[in-house]
Formats: structure tokens, sequence, C-alpha cells
């Protein structure tokens, strides 16, 4: 059953990272789109150092694994980067072909 789980993590971190790549791509401005790539390489980084740190396959450290790990200080940097996301979402281009 640990295996499922951890795959079912795994699943939704990757579809969470590729549609924060798809806010940086479709962002309004180059600010937006640094933001929501910004936002993206942290959640990776964090789930590739969190997830080689349990295989033993990179050294220990104090990353914690998004929405997982305890702690308050990283959930709530987590939600903020979550809102972020969201608000680059709210203001990006609706119709392509209007000039």
């Amino acid at each position: 059953m640990g295996f499922i789980v951890a795959a079912v993590v795994i699943v939704i971190y990757v579809v969470m990272i590729t549609k924060a790549i798809y806010v940086a791509k479709t962002a309004k401005d180059d600010s937006g789109a640094y933001i929501a790539i910004g936002i993206a390489g942290i959640f990776t980084f964090h789930m590739v150092e969190n997830i080689g740190m349990t295989m033993g396959l990179l050294p220990i450290t104090g990353v914690p694994l998004p929405f997982v790990s305890y702690g308050g200080s990283s959930l709530i940097t987590n939600f903020i980067c979550i809102g972020l996301l969201l608000n680059i979402s709210a203001r990006r281009k609706k119709a392509i072909f209007i000039d």
C-alpha cells in the first residue's frame, strides 16, 4: 500500500509542477512568468531533494516535502506560493488573436 500512496503523491506533485509551468507559459507579462517558473523550480527542488533523501541517494538536509512534511513556516510559504500561482493564472492572456 505504501508504494501506491507514494506513487500517487509523486504524480500529484508532477501535475502541480506542470500546471505551474503552464501558468508561466501563459502569463500576461515577463515578471509573472518568472515568478511562476521560480515557484515551479522551488517545488521541483523540494520534491527531488526530499525523495532523494528518503531513498538514500542524496545527503540528509532540512528540506521539507511541500504540503506533507511537518512545519508551520514551510506550509505557510507553500500556500503563499500557490496563491501567487493562482493570481498569475487569473490574470493571464484571455484571447490569443486580439491585439
